[in-house]
C-alpha cells in the first residue's frame, strides 16, 4: 500500500484553506479528496489529511513536518512564505547542525522544520517529526524500538545520541529517523520549558486491508495508552493514531451508505469492517 501510514493535522473549519495554501508553495502538489470533513492533499508527493474538527484541539510542535531544502532559494522561499502570518520558533541561521535551519509555526498552527541538506534518492522530501518533552523527555528511543515492532516493513536508521559533556542528557536522542510501513518518519528528544505534549491536533492514520490488522494495531497501540471513538486512541506517549479501515473511504463516497456508515462508526471505539459493511 502505497501510503498505509500518513499524518492528519486538524483544523477549525478551515482546512481547505490550509491545503491550497501547501500546495500552492511545494511542488509535487494537488488536493486528492474534498469534503466538508475531510480535505486529502499531497505537497511533495508525501500525503496528509486535513480534517475539519472544530475548535477542541490545537496543533502543537509535538509533532512536526521536517523538509529537506537542496539550494538557498528553496529554503529561503519556503521560510518566507511560511512565516507570513505565523512565527519563528527557531529563525532562519546557522546553527551546529546546518549550514541553514529554521523551525516556523505557519498561520494555520502547523510546525515545519526546514533544513539545508543533500536530499539521497529514495528518501522522501517531507517526513512527519516526533518532539519528546515534557513528561515524554528522554522517551524517543523507546517509543521508536515500539513503533518498529508494531509495523511490519519498519526499520531504524541513523540514531545520534548525545555524549557527554553536550547540551542534554547522555543517551538522549539528538535525532533519529526510521521507516514504519516503508514511511520514513524522525524523532528527537527535546529538553527545556515546554507546556504542549502530543495531542489530537496532529495524528497518524493507519489505512488497514483487513480486521486482523485493525485488531492487532489497537491492541499493540492501546497498551499503556487509551482508547477513544471512531478509530481513535492515544498510545502509552500521548501520540494520537487513527486506525482506520482502507474500504472507509469507498464507503464514505456512496451518498446513499455514507449517513449510515457515519451513523455506525459513531457507537464505535475500534472499528469494525463489517458492521460498517452491513450499514
Amino acid at each position: 500500500m502505497k501510503n498505509a501510514i500518513y499524518p492528519c493535522l486538524w483544523f477549525d473549519g478551515n482546512a481547505k484553506a490550509a491545503a491550497d495554501f501547501y500546495c500552492s508553495i511545494f511542488n509535487n502538489s494537488k488536493i486528492v479528496n474534498d469534503t466538508p470533513l475531510v480535505v486529502s492533499f499531497e505537497i511533495e508527493g508525501k500525503l496528509i489529511m486535513g480534517l475539519n474538527g472544530g475548535p477542541m484541539f490545537k496543533i502543537n510542535p509535538s509533532i512536526s513536518l521536517f523538509v529537506t531544502c537542496e539550494t538557498d532559494n528553496e529554503i529561503e522561499r519556503l521560510y518566507a512564505k511560511l512565516i507570513e502570518g505565523g512565527s519563528a520558533m527557531m529563525p532562519l541561521d546557522e546553527y551546529a547542525w546546518s549550514k541553514k535551519y529554521a523551525w516556523v509555526v505557519d498561520k494555520f498552527g502547523m510546525t515545519w522544520q526546514l533544513m539545508l541538506g543533500e536530499w539521497p534518492a529514495g528518501r522522501p522530501k517531507i517526513l512527519p517529526c516526533f518532539l519528546f518533552v515534557g513528561n515524554q523527555y528522554g522517551r524517543a528511543q523507546e517509543a521508536i524500538r515500539l513503533y518498529t515492532t508494531i509495523f511490519p516493513n519498519s526499520k531504524m536508521h541513523r540514531l545520534e545520541i548525545y555524549e557527554e559533556g553536550d547540551a542534554q542528557p547522555a543517551g538522549n536522542l539528538k535525532f533519529g529517523d526510521f521507516n514504519l510501513q516503508n514511511e520514513l518518519f524522525g524523532a528527537m528528544d527535546g529538553f527545556g520549558v515546554n507546556e504542549f505534549q502530543f495531542n489530537e491536533g496532529v495524528s497518524l492514520v493507519v489505512e488497514c486491508d483487513t480486521q486482523e490488522e485493525i485488531d492487532n494495531y489497537w491492541k499493540k497501540l492501546t497498551e499503556g495508552g487509551e482508547e477513544s471513538q471512531c478509530g481513535w486512541l492515544k498510545d502509552k506517549f500521548g501520540v494520537s493514531w487513527q486506525i482506520v479501515p482502507t474500504i472507509l473511504s469507498e464507503l464514505m463516497s456512496n451518498p446513499e451508505k455514507a449517513p449510515r456508515v457515519v451513523e455506525a462508526f459513531m457507537k464505535m471505539k475500534k472499528f469494525d469492517i463489517e458492521t460498517l459493511l452491513r450499514a
